[in-house]
């Protein structure tokens, strides 16, 4: 699979992305990412990006013409005038990231490592000219109800999501069945159960009995209650 991450800040991707499961499943070549530089794309001895809001307002926005400038040239089946009659981009998705758009879940990432590329692009300043989000991405997602300074933060946060999806990625290739908001965990919409290791007792603090026992049914079965519990706890919306 390939990513690719427009960006104002290219620099910052050094760190994110160079360390963990990403990083070795792109030195591995099980995955590509390319990081492109928003500015490439302007025109002006400044390389401005940027331009007041029509109609008045605090911050700037991200003007539109280097971002379809730059979304057409690293994909030229993207241009307007090609989109409609390309078959071959079914495998691709454009993404703005944005506070505005969809929240962005576990179920968004299953259905992002489906295709062949993804494109983020990160919004800065106080956002992107909506053109951009009507005309030329495929769809924008929010990695929360909070607002960051930029989307290069959720451009990692998604793409490392989706990235650990895909054959190969993960140590183990069940290690993403049984986890947090997993199709295949102990109950759809369930966070992951509390899991503890060595010592068994830490500091007065013992684990659980059932899980020393050696019986996995009933390991089973206290899994999925305290699975339950903790997600009633932390996040009691999930079983409404």
């Amino acid at each position: 699979m390939v990513f690719r991450i427009l960006t104002i800040f290219p620099d910052f991707f050094q760190g994110p992305l160079q360390f963990g499961v990403v990083a070795k499943a792109a030195e591995a070549g099980l995955l590509q990412i390319h990081i492109h530089d928003l500015r490439a794309w302007t025109h002006d001895r400044h390389r401005t990006v940027d331009d007041r809001p029509f109609g008045g307002g605090e911050g700037m926005l991200l003007k539109p013409a280097p971002i379809f400038e730059a979304v057409e040239s690293i994909w030229p089946e993207r241009h307007s005038s090609q989109r409609l009659a390309n078959e071959g981009s079914a495998n691709q998705r454009v993404i703005l990231l944005s506070a505005q758009g969809k929240r962005f879940t576990q179920e968004t990432a299953r259905r992002l490592a489906q295709y062949q590329e993804l494109l983020l692009i990160c919004g800065r300043y106080e956002g992107v000219d909506e053109r951009v989000a009507e005309h030329l991405a495929d769809e924008e997602l929010s990695i929360g109800d909070f607002v960051l300074s930029g989307g290069e933060l959720g451009a990692a946060l998604v793409l490392d999501c989706v990235a650990r999806l895909l054959p190969g990625v993960l140590g183990n290739k069940d290690s993403a069945l049984h986890e947090s908001f997993s199709e295949a965990g102990l109950e759809a919409n369930l966070l992951d159960c509390p899991q503890y290791t060595r010592p068994a007792e830490f500091r007065g603090w013992k684990v659980p009995e059932v899980l020393l026992s050696g019986n996995h049914e009933e390991i089973r079965n206290w899994r999925r209650q305290a699975a339950r519990d903790k997600t009633a706890k932390n996040r009691p919306d999930l079983l409404q």
